[in-house]
């Protein structure tokens, strides 16, 4: 299979990001919780400068990675996003203190490319797929998470190794999973007292990580101006949720074999 080389983890609703491309043109659209990194006294073109020493280790990256029902994860289908999620991890690292466990990134990457294969050959065996206008409209999505056009995204993207037929494919493998557990647990809506429990929350980390960083709390916005923000994030957690749970019962059924 010619796998995606980004967003791999299998919350589906989850878009596509620039990630560690470093804001070219533009960042990802603030959740309530997030916090600047400036306010918590870090460097960040320190962090990137670190994070890029690291090395990503894919020596002990057998051929084949692992076999879903007969198809054939590769070692190049596993490289990619290996080395994207390690720079990600890595440039945490320089946050928490801590190194990354290459071996444990492995381990869960190699299970989220599982699960994503599991639940496309569901979606074709259902007769499941995304016309373009599906695609068009997710692509357009991701590019307005990301505070650009959709031709400013594609170009980001191309600057990051993937032309547009790559992001197009990615963006589709997305769409296809998603239709697959809207169909099968859907429709995902989010009541007024989780959208509540999610701005009550988010007020908490907020407070948790500036008493960590000895600076005083960021003022959160009124929780009506970020209602959006916070029906988007409950509803995808509950994407997220059915999607594991999906890809879970058909790893049951099916025949998995992982050789890394």
């Amino acid at each position: 299979m010619d796998l995606k080389t980004m967003g791999i983890a299998i919350g589906t609703a989850a878009v596509l990001t620039l990630g560690a491309c470093g804001g070219s043109g533009g960042g990802t659209e603030q959740d309530p919780a997030a916090t600047d990194s400036a306010a918590q006294g870090q460097d960040p073109a320190a962090s990137g400068e670190a994070a890029s020493a690291a090395e990503p280790d894919l020596s002990d990256v057998p051929d084949v990675v692992a076999e879903v029902n007969g198809e054939e994860i590769t070692k190049d289908d596993f490289s990619g996003p290996y080395e994207s999620q390690f720079q990600a991890q890595a440039m945490q690292s320089q946050q928490t203190g801590q190194q990354v466990d290459q071996d444990q990134l492995k381990q869960d990457l190699v299970d989220s490319l599982v699960s994503v294969e599991l639940l496309e050959q569901e979606a074709a065996d259902r007769g499941i797929e995304p016309d373009d206008s599906d695609i068009d409209d997710a692509l357009a999505e991701a590019a307005e998470q990301n505070q650009m056009s959709p031709d400013e995204f594609l170009e980001a993207m191309g600057q990051q190794g993937m032309d547009e037929d790559a992001v197009r494919e990615q963006v589709a493998s997305q769409e296809t999973v998603s239709l697959l557990v809207q169909e099968e647990s859907g429709p995902f809506e989010a009541s007024d007292e989780e959208m509540q429990q999610a701005y009550d929350q988010a007020v908490s980390q907020q407070e948790q990580m500036a008493q960590q960083g000895g600076q005083a709390a960021q003022e959160m916005p009124p929780m009506e101006d970020v209602e959006p923000q916070l029906e988007q994030q409950v509803t995808a957690q509950k994407e997220s949720q059915a999607t594991e749970e999906l890809a879970t019962a058909l790893r049951e059924d099916g025949d998995v074999t992982i050789h890394l």
